[in-house]
């Protein structure tokens, strides 16, 4: 049976005789753990399960749970928790600092308290203003070619919408309805992120992004119902190179598109000159409409566990049927009744026994995870990634784009969960999978692990420089302090947990035959290429 936390680790042929020391390293640093939980319980992944459910969340999964005769994996453990609610809330590891005092807090709703401090975090608005970007599209070079100012503009009107909790009725309905230069409107740059500007192209952006269906698999008549909401979209230039200006045009030729039928068969009906996207927009957010709703709970859903209730979440159809049909129901009815509000459809889900259970499956029935019975493994972006090595030792990172403009400077010390522009990039993020931003499907991102991957970081000197000369880790190496307290720290900072006697060992063994620095160094160049770093669990 494979170790959950089984090193990442390419063929010994492909090492130096260092890394060929940090793979035996990590080996023996690798927590005993198995994707199956052990009988007795696992203290540093569980705790005790819950008492009674939590939510309208745990009411509906232990039902479904109760019907297929599953067992769901206990509850995960506070160490484990801190770092998974800073990595899925705001896209950032906590401090050994910030993992010491969630630790040492024995308050019983610390979880809860934790969860609204890091919906307030300023790295909220930058994190999930990345994740609004992949789908948006906003990228200033090919396929897009938004440029960078009408990207600037976009994600900056992103980031506000994020960070001042705007109601997903009103987010979407200003997309829609948006007018205006796209480098002074970030919201009419909708209608430019996209690779063709015809009726039906703007129609499956819509289709895909609001509704979560793939369009292109519809009838075409159904098809063509949603394209005449768009078919007067038009675009003119200004003097300003690459400007545009984006408006409904009433005296444009919609050509075939004449006829507005709603995805749901009824037709529109619209007074002459009217903008038939403020009618598409009507139709969206209304509090009965089965659709809108439905596909952004199932969306959120996928966000935190990897798969939406309907897999794919930006596939939904009639043959594609939800795996737990009474958990969506009760999230859009949650979601309806906030008022639109996504922060409040977060906290649902946070706060949910559900999503607070370990990675470790009581059994190996591969429906465990696709009923969210566990929570399942899944590599950091490439994004949250290469900031947590920046933030562990303390160093920043080069970001250019290919288009020569002055927009596209980035300073170093830019969060790259805060880049503003998908053509603003470095070749960690191309080797680790970021979002291409070509067509804003959720499956663009590619979190899968490589052997490309594998190497860089266990024998890169972009790594090794990271690490041996970084201001971060320099004071814990620097330390005259017992071996055990500067392991501690160590985990604290890498894993936030701390290591077992069993791990303090390892590395003693290991330090017998190198100096404290060079343990301590290899200690922590061992356990970035381990999955319990490079993966959320």
């Amino acid at each position: 049976m494979r170790r959950l936390f089984r090193p990442l680790l390419p063929p010994p042929a492909c090492l130096s005789p260092r890394a060929a020391l940090l793979v035996a390293l990590a080996l023996n640093l690798a927590p005993t753990v198995h994707a199956t939980a052990p009988a007795s319980l696992h203290p540093l992944f569980e705790r005790a399960d819950f008492a009674t459910p939590a939510n309208v969340v745990d009411d509906a999964c232990l039902a479904q749970w109760r019907q297929l005769g599953l067992t769901p994996a206990r509850a995960c453990s506070d160490a484990v928790f801190v770092r998974r609610a800073f990595l899925d809330v705001i896209g950032t590891l906590p401090t050994a600092t910030e993992t010491r005092r969630f630790l040492a807090d024995p308050a019983p709703d610390k979880r809860r308290t934790l969860i609204e401090a890091l919906l307030a975090r300023d790295e909220f608005a930058d994190y999930w203003a990345m994740k609004w970007s992949d789908l948006l599209r906003v990228k200033a070079e090919f396929p897009i070619n938004l440029w960078p100012n009408a990207a600037q503009a976009y994600h900056r009107w992103i980031h506000t919408a994020v960070r001042d909790n705007l109601r997903y009725d009103e987010f979407a309905r200003t997309l829609l309805t948006a007018n205006g230069s796209n480098f002074r409107v970030g919201p009419a740059n909708f209608y430019r992120a996209v690779q063709g500007r015809d009726p039906e192209a703007l129609a499956r952006a819509v289709a895909l992004t609001l509704l979560g269906e793939r369009a292109e698999k519809w009838p075409a008549a159904r098809r063509e119902g949603l394209a005449a909401f768009f078919a007067q979209v038009s675009y003119k230039p200004t003097g300003e190179w690459k400007e545009e200006i984006v408006f409904f045009d009433p005296a444009r030729d919609p050509g075939r598109y004449t006829a507005c039928v709603f995805p749901d068969g009824r037709a529109a009906r619209l007074a002459p000159g009217t903008d038939p996207r403020a009618a598409f927009a009507d139709w969206l957010v209304a509090r009965d409409n089965p659709f809108f709703a439905r596909a952004f709970v199932n969306r959120a859903w996928s966000w935190f566990f990897g798969r939406g209730i309907v897999h794919e979440p930006d596939d939904l159809r009639a043959d594609n049927p939800p795996a737990n049909p009474a958990l969506l129901a009760a999230l859009e009815r949650e979601f309806v009744a906030s008022g639109y509000d996504v922060k409040q459809l977060f906290r649902l889900i946070l706060n949910s026994q559900t999503y607070q259970r370990s990675a470790l499956a009581p059994g190996d029935d591969p429906r465990l995870e696709a009923q969210f019975a566990v929570y399942p493994l899944r590599r950091l972006e490439a994004e949250v990634l290469i900031d947590a090595l920046n933030q562990i030792t303390g160093t920043t990172e080069k970001y250019s784009s290919a288009i020569p403009e002055p927009y596209t400077y980035i300073p170093e010390t830019q969060r790259a969960i805060a880049l503003p522009d998908g053509s603003i990039t470095s070749s960690f993020l191309e080797t680790f999978g970021r979002a291409a931003r070509d067509n804003g499907l959720e499956s663009e991102r590619n979190n899968g692990v490589t052997s490309g991957q594998r190497l860089h970081l266990l024998n890169s000197t972009h790594i090794k420089r990271k690490l041996e000369t970084g201001r971060g880790l320099q004071p814990l190496l620097r330390a005259k302090r017992p071996l055990p307290a500067s392991a501690e720290d160590l985990y604290l900072t890498l894993l936030s947990r701390r290591p077992t006697d069993d791990e303090i060992a390892a590395i003693a063994a290991y330090a017998e035959g190198h100096d404290t620095r060079t343990a301590l160094l290899d200690t922590a160049w061992a356990l970035i290429n381990s999955a319990e770093f490079l993966y959320r669990h």
